[in-house]
């Protein structure tokens, strides 16, 4: 041995330091949160309290009110703009990661660097392009026309983590499922996906995250149309409503909820799913 063993207060010690110093390193970081919440159940007249209260002594659920009678119709669009980008960026990932990781296509490895590369070009450059090529095709200020350019961000990191899990799926499956008769393309819907189920619900988390939390397409591509996300909806709010800080507190609690449900219940997923193909047997 070349150190000495600890002993039982020791390490009783260590874990209990270790223990509080993670408890108030994660209370700082989670305390813009609560203060958000703190302030969505504050009234007006108490905004300007010195020193504030850190509690909402005397709540209201007027800024709650607010944002079930202005800011469903933003909430609905940002709910239909999330699943459509799920849709179609598993629709073409999902292939794409399996050509990539059993099919063995010619280029392959320079489609994937270019993936990579993909993923580095800025969000506002895209945008600009987008919006000639819509501004062409009428698709401007449009739901289908969101829908494709978030899945923009999400396709390329979507077909890395499908390669890397699917290549991690025995060779004598898909060999197997040959034998029997089955083509590519029942073999990847047949066996392939359903053992993909971990990569699924990691990709399809991410890309509605990035749907959900998008500002620069939402602000170049929708921005002033009859269908804009609720991240349009609270910018316009806090231009329009700068006094009412509890309404714009509460829009941004409900808009965090659909995001923190869906990442509480697929973390055990989204943990499988992106460390698949890490570890090689």
């Amino acid at each position: 041995m070349t150190g000495i063993a600890l002993s039982t207060p020791q390490r009783r010690t260590r874990t209990w330091v270790r223990t509080t110093v993670g408890v108030l390193l994660t209370a700082a970081m989670l305390f813009p949160v609560y203060w958000m919440i703190n302030v969505s159940f504050t009234r007006d007249q108490d905004m300007r309290k010195s020193p504030p209260d850190l509690f909402p002594v005397h709540g209201t659920l007027e800024g709650y009110r607010a944002v079930f009678d202005q800011q469903l119709p933003y909430l609905g669009t940002s709910l239909v703009i999330g699943l459509g980008t799920v849709v179609l960026t598993v629709a073409l990932a999902a292939p794409a990661g399996y050509a990539l990781a059993k099919l063995r296509p010619r280029g392959g490895g320079v489609l994937s660097f270019l993936l990579l590369v993909a993923q580095m070009v800025p969000g506002i450059i895209m945008a600009m392009g987008f919006y000639a090529i819509y501004l062409q095709l009428g698709l401007l200020q449009s739901v289908p026309g969101l829908i494709v350019a978030d899945s923009t961000l999400a396709v390329p990191f979507a077909v890395l983590i499908f390669t890397a899990f699917m290549s991690g799926i025995p060779g004598e499956l898909i060999q197997a499922a040959q034998m029997d008769g089955a083509r590519a393309l029942r073999t990847f819907w047949s066996i392939v996906l359903p053992m993909s189920r971990n990569s699924v619900v990691t990709v399809s988390l991410f890309a509605f995250l990035w749907s959900w939390s998008d500002f620069v397409f939402a602000s170049t591509l929708a921005n002033g149309g009859a269908h804009e996300p609720i991240t349009l909806g609270i910018y316009h709010y806090i231009g329009n409503n700068n006094q009412q800080w509890n309404a714009i507190m509460a829009t941004a609690v409900v808009a965090s909820l659909p995001a923190t449900v869906i990442l509480v219940l697929a973390q055990r997923y989204v943990a499988a799913g992106v460390t698949a193909g890490a570890v090689k047997d």
